[in-house]
């Protein structure tokens, strides 16, 4: 299972991912003139950048990028932090400023996206070299709490409208709730990485609990990803 998990990883994860991207440029028209073609853009755009990251997997001696080894670029965590965890709590940001319809709540998230990325770019650059070797717990966190903060948000507003008695056939709650259960899974283990990652200080990985991340990482990642394409299918558009 360990072997089967180290291996086929990516694989698996490629293809619940691009199933879903693929669903929603199938289902492109029936979403076209609501909000969630944005969410459609952005399954694309996570399938994209998946994809380039994968780079890594052929930085090795007899593999195409071995002119990288040894260089920065070796390893992808810089691309990561990019295109997650800014990229992803950017795009939260402004998927939910497009659909809340209170005020006060759009407010808060568009200054708490911009607060973030402000801190995001001072901290990469604070910590420049560390940036290309590993992920960065905070930003992790405080991601965690934007993504909090935008889906209650928007749990708060169907509880307090009509929408409460037809959620089970909104795109926007499946979202929400795929989104919220897989960072409330993910932020702790990121947060461990720290202690766990690496033995002692050592360059010797804890291999028990690097196979323990990759298991919840996997099915973390199929839970979301298989929520999206299964509500991209059952549920109605939306006229904004």
């Amino acid at each position: 299972m360990e072997e089967f998990l180290k291996e086929n990883y990516h694989i698996l994860t490629t293809i619940t991912e691009s199933l879903a991207a693929v669903t929603g440029l199938l289902l492109y028209n029936k979403y076209r003139f609501t909000a969630a073609k944005y969410f459609i853009y952005f399954l694309v755009y996570l399938t994209i950048c998946d994809f380039i990251s994968s780079y890594s997997m052929y930085v090795h001696p007899d593999k195409i990028f071995r002119f990288l080894i040894g260089t920065i670029f070796e390893k992808n965590h810089w691309w990561s932090t990019l295109y997650w965890q800014i990229g992803a709590i950017m795009f939260f940001s402004f998927y939910y400023r497009k659909i809340l319809k209170t005020k006060n709540f759009k407010t808060i998230i568009k200054f708490s996206g911009y607060a973030y990325l402000f801190f995001s770019l001072v901290y990469i650059i604070l910590n420049w070299n560390a940036f290309f070797y590993k992920f960065f717990p905070v930003m992790s966190i405080l991601g965690a709490i934007i993504i909090l903060i935008c889906t209650v948000f928007y749990f708060i507003e169907i509880l307090q409208s009509d929408k409460v008695l037809t959620f089970y056939r909104s795109i926007n709650f499946y979202i929400s709730f795929a989104i919220f259960i897989w960072w409330l899974i993910i932020t702790p283990i990121d947060f461990y990485d720290v202690y766990f990652a690496y033995d002692s200080g050592s360059n010797n990985r804890d291999w028990n609990f690097v196979f323990l991340q990759l298991e919840i990482f996997l099915f973390a990642n199929i839970f979301m990803y298989s929520t999206y394409t299964f509500a991209l299918i059952w549920c109605k558009p939306e006229n904004d």
